[in-house]
């Protein structure tokens, strides 16, 4: 019965199946190089465009200095990319600031590479800085090598090709085999069982149906060979029915066996498997956590470096001689990099609640203060049709016991998020006392947000939609966080909102009030006030004065009041001070939103009057109040100076970054200290062997010798061992106290840090060394 394997039909069928498959997977192979070509000709402007844009900043900045070592740093850099040759950065006059190139790669496949997408490819970008696009700062140029992408591609086309013969011959073995299995195996099993029958042989049953083949033309080969030996079986059919009877017993008794040792095996199998992926999920859980650990080191140093000398350089121009509005400008900039303190400070903030280390503080601090100046940080975000305002209940404590720092985050990341979703209408922060402690109520009239969407808000990285987050931006940390704060300082944030209406945030926090001296503003006079009826202005307004003394009157935006009898015309529209003024005399007091300041000329030919920015602080308006009706002098607002010291300290500064060397030195100058400089920890050791000092500033990470090794050193010196030292560090994760501790360090200051901070701590532990 043996047949040739050429001769067989399952081999006849499968060739022709598999030359038709063979020429059609050859073309969709050809179809898939081409289109592969196509998008990797079109990948390599867009890898290297991508390029450009990331060194775009930096190269303007470079351009911006003519720093030739940083453009050499740059350059190199670009360098390393594989597909760049030469990359060169010039100045506006077409002067190279830096330069490097280098050879081309070699291969034999090159010249295809080179035929396909061409030897090379060049780009360049004008360089500028964002806020003046038109002014041209230099170029940046990049020379690309194709043939690193063209290697890619050769090696895609010739893996698709292998690929798509592969699947050819895996086609024809597999449609050989299921020819075999379906076709002729089952013939060769019925020509084989008809041979070994006997016909004369009483105890041959009849044939049986291959499995599958009972209709079709095997099946009927069958039926035409059982009625030939219908004859001879019927003789002995008893007898078969009966070993019919009891093989199918055996047959049952062996499946039930079968069965039930395969549920045992199948059983143990995934006990087995679920033990693998249980120690699997173990390991990538650790290893998880020790990544984000060491990321949110590195990002927390990375990022605060260059915080410590944005916002100590704004500090110390806060201390220079400004006018009001290039100290606002200032502040507003200074409080902008707050935020981005506060944003790290949230991640690192997540990370504390996962690891179960957040720490709150119980101390008394003014609540209504750091409302309203959450609110003032924030108002630079304000949209031009948008009035933000501060609706304070008079009768709140003066001070509250709690942590004011994570009140000021959820304040802050509820007042942020309103006014993010927030285009034209109001935001309102009103602050009121309750039975259980203060409620913060912050509702806008933004977007809204769809009901199916109100559960995925507070969580973790998550916003109402991906076109909220296309359009609006932002990282989904804000509600999360402050849900997570409201729940440990054992109060709720719950959320009432429609969609396209507004939405408002409840959050009630126990804050219980503390005993303190609270005098009572009493000021007299008639006030008329000149805004919308439904503003914000109006409700704060009629809030604050009646309870400061003062008799209010609200009169619409257009109505005439020189012929009502008031001491004093609040207005929110600069427009209407010019018609104001030529029909009355009466001072006035402006509010307006930030940038629309009025000019020392409009000043002269208004007086008397003042301008508050929105959105308007209790003290302000009570200053301007008092200032306006000639009632009392104005709190001293000037910002307090640091008296010199009782003696001439000297202090090392030990840190290797220029721009953190420059805010060090101006923070210690201005507090009246001798300042030592060190670049690293090898310098400052040298320095410490030549010359005494009486407090070491230390920065942790410096080339060399860093901070910890240098503060070793300088215990094991004997003369030196009661050497104050403080740890200056862009790393604010909780393990880094403990480990500049375990170094030897006296205390710890993490980055950025204000001038008062470290004037406390010089204070604090230069009077424990005298």
């Amino acid at each position: 019965m043996d047949i040739a394997l050429t001769q067989r039909l399952s081999f006849k069928q499968a060739r022709l199946t598999v030359l038709v498959a063979f020429i059609l997977g050859t073309a969709l192979s050809f179809i898939q190089v081409a289109i592969d070509y196509a998008s990797e000709d079109a990948g390599i402007n867009r890898e290297i465009n991508a390029l450009l844009d990331i060194s775009h900043n930096p190269a303007a900045r470079i351009a911006y200095n003519i720093d030739a070592e940083l453009a050499q740093e740059l350059v190199l850099g670009l360098l390393r990319s594989p597909a760049v040759i030469r990359a060169e950065i010039s100045d506006a006059n077409q002067i190279a600031l830096a330069r490097v190139s280098r050879p081309a790669q070699s291969s034999r496949y090159r010249a295809i590479s080179d035929y396909l997408f061409g030897e090379r490819r060049y780009f360049a970008t004008p360089l500028y800085v964002s806020h003046a696009p038109q002014e041209a700062l230099g170029k940046l140029s990049l020379e690309v090598d194709t043939y690193v992408f063209g290697n890619h591609f050769l090696r895609r086309a010739t893996l698709t090709l292998i690929t798509g013969f592969t699947r050819s011959l895996l086609l024809s073995m597999i449609l050989l085999v299921m020819f075999y299995f379906m076709l002729t195996k089952p013939l060769t099993r019925v020509i084989r069982a008809i041979s070994e029958r006997d016909p004369r042989s009483p105890d041959n049953a009849k044939l049986a149906y291959p499995e599958g083949h009972k209709k079709d033309e095997i099946g009927v080969l069958v039926d035409v060979t059982n009625r030939q030996l219908t004859s001879i079986a019927n003789e002995i059919a008893q007898r078969q029915q009966a070993e019919a009877r009891l093989t199918r017993y055996l047959t049952e008794l062996e499946d039930m066996i079968s069965a039930r040792t395969e549920q045992l095996e199948a059983t143990n199998n995934r006990l087995q498997v679920s033990n693998r992926e249980l120690e699997e999920a173990k390991r990538v859980a650790v290893d998880m956590a020790q990544a984000r650990s060491a990321f949110l080191a590195n990002m927390s140093h990375e990022i605060r470096t260059p915080l410590n000398g944005l916002l100590g350089m704004l500090a110390l121009s806060l201390d220079g001689p400004l006018n009001n509005e290039q100290r606002q400008q200032l502040s507003i900039a200074h409080n902008s990099g707050k935020v981005l303190v506060e944003l790290l400070n949230d991640i690192l903030d997540l990370s504390k609640f996962e690891a179960g280390q957040l720490e709150l503080e119980s101390i008394p601090f003014d609540l209504a203060n750091v409302v309203e100046e959450t609110a003032s940080l924030l108002s630079q975000n304000t949209a031009p049709g948008v009035e933000l305002t501060c609706l304070i209940d008079p009768q709140l404590p003066n001070l509250v016991l709690g942590d004011p720092k994570r009140v000021r985050q959820i304040v802050s990341n509820l007042l942020s998020n309103a006014l993010k979703f927030t285009r034209l209408g109001r935001v309102d922060i009103y602050l009121n006392k309750t039975e259980q402690g203060v409620r913060i109520i912050v509702r806008d009239t933004g977007i809204g947000i769809a009901a199916e969407a109100q559960s995925r808000i507070f969580q973790r990285f998550t916003q109402a939609g991906v076109d909220i987050t296309r359009q609006y931006g932002g990282t989904g940390l804000g509600l999360a966080l402050t849900r997570r704060l409201c729940e440990a300082m054992h109060g709720h944030l719950r959320l009432e909102t429609e969609e396209d209406v507004g939405s408002t945030f409840y959050a009630d926090l126990p804050l219980p009030g503390q005993p303190s001296v609270q005098t009572q503003p009493n000021l007299r006079g008639h006030v008329l006030v000149l805004s919308p009826t439904q503003s914000g202005l109006s409700a704060q307004l009629a809030n604050l004065l009646p309870y400061w003394g003062l008799s209010y009157e609200h009169l619409p935006s257009g109505s005439d009041p020189s012929q009502r009898p008031a001491d004093l015309i609040i207005c929110d529209e600069l427009a209407r001070v010019d018609e104001l003024r030529a029909t009355c005399q009466l001072p006035i007091l402006l509010v307006s939103s930030y940038g629309n300041f009025i000019s020392s000329e409009q000043v002269e030919r208004f007086a008397p009057i003042e301008q508050l920015a929105r959105p308007l602080s209790r003290l302000a308006l009570l200053q301007a109040l008092r200032r306006s009706l000639g009632q009392g002098p104005a709190s001293n607002t000037s910002t307090p100076h640091d008296h010199s010291r009782s003696r001439q300290a000297r202090v090392l500064l030990v840190e290797d970054n220029p721009v953190n060397q420059l805010v060090a030195k101006g923070m210690l100058h201005k507090l009246g200290y001798q300042i030592f400089l060190a670049n690293h920890g090898a310098e400052a050791l040298q320095l410490l062997e030549r010359q005494p000092v009486d407090i070491v500033l230390m920065d942790c990470n410096m080339p060399i010798m860093d901070g910890y090794e240098t503060t070793r050193q300088i215990r094991r010196t004997p003369a030196l061992a009661n050497l104050p030292i403080i740890a200056l560090t862009a790393n604010a994760l909780s393990d880094e106290r403990e480990r500049c501790q375990a170094a030897g360090m006296n205390d710890y200051l993490a980055k950025p840090f204000r001038k008062d901070e470290l004037a406390a701590l010089l204070d604090q532990w230069l009077a424990w060394s005298s």
